[in-house]
């Protein structure tokens, strides 16, 4: 059997479900199209928890989601394809999606980038993010926008610029010093007793 045979049968096999189990359906469109808004808004009340290692671990998510979506591009550029529902017959499509190249995910991109930077950081409540990340992906291929190698394709690159991001940052004393004159400047327009650094 070759890849791309692969490819197609496990969309296949994840696509189909959404015709046998059809409650699940809203559930899989939810995660597919609304929960990159409860990522933002974790991201939101990470920041102004005012703590120093949840900013580090927020700009750090944020830097290696750009460079996980410009590697992305790149990836496009080298291999490219059509979605499953723009190129098979009988594709369980639930949401509307232009046609264009789906290789690889941006939604994977992201949220492993994403995740996987939370993770690193915070390794307890990180596994519940990797897991959404796990949930989205999957629901990509379940609504018929994705093959499961756009979605793998999208995590490995998340994944690598989450783990470059945290390799590297902490080095850059630059960022550090960047923090801290954000965290006077809050101070001064949101007045906290406890500053972020002593949390």
């Amino acid at each position: 059997m070759s890849f791309s045979q692969l490819n197609v049968d496990l969309f296949r096999s994840i696509n189909d479900l959404g015709g046998q189990y059809p409650a699940f359906n809203p559930v899989a469109v939810f995660l597919a199209e609304n929960m990159l808004y409860v990522l933002i808004l974790g991201m939101i009340v990470y920041w102004f928890t005012r703590r120093e290692k949840n900013r580090l671990m927020v700009f750090n998510a944020a830097a290696a989601a750009v460079i996980a979506e410009a590697s992305g591009k790149m990836a496009g550029l080298i291999y490219s394809h059509n979605q499953p529902f723009a190129s098979l017959p009988h594709v369980n499509k639930l949401i509307e999606h232009a046609v264009d190249n789906s290789f690889p995910s941006d939604h994977s991109i992201l949220f492993f980038s994403i995740c996987a930077s939370f993770w690193l950081m915070r390794r307890k409540e990180g596994w519940v993010w990797l897991i959404l990340a796990i949930c989205v992906a999957i629901s990509r291929v379940w609504v018929g926008v994705h093959y499961p190698v756009d979605v793998l394709a999208g995590a490995f690159i998340g994944i690598t610029s989450a783990l470059f991001v945290y390799w590297i940052v902490p080095n850059i004393s630059f960022i550090q010093r960047l923090l801290l004159i954000y965290e006077k400047a809050e101070q001064r327009v949101l007045p906290s007793k406890n500053k972020s650094r002593n949390l």
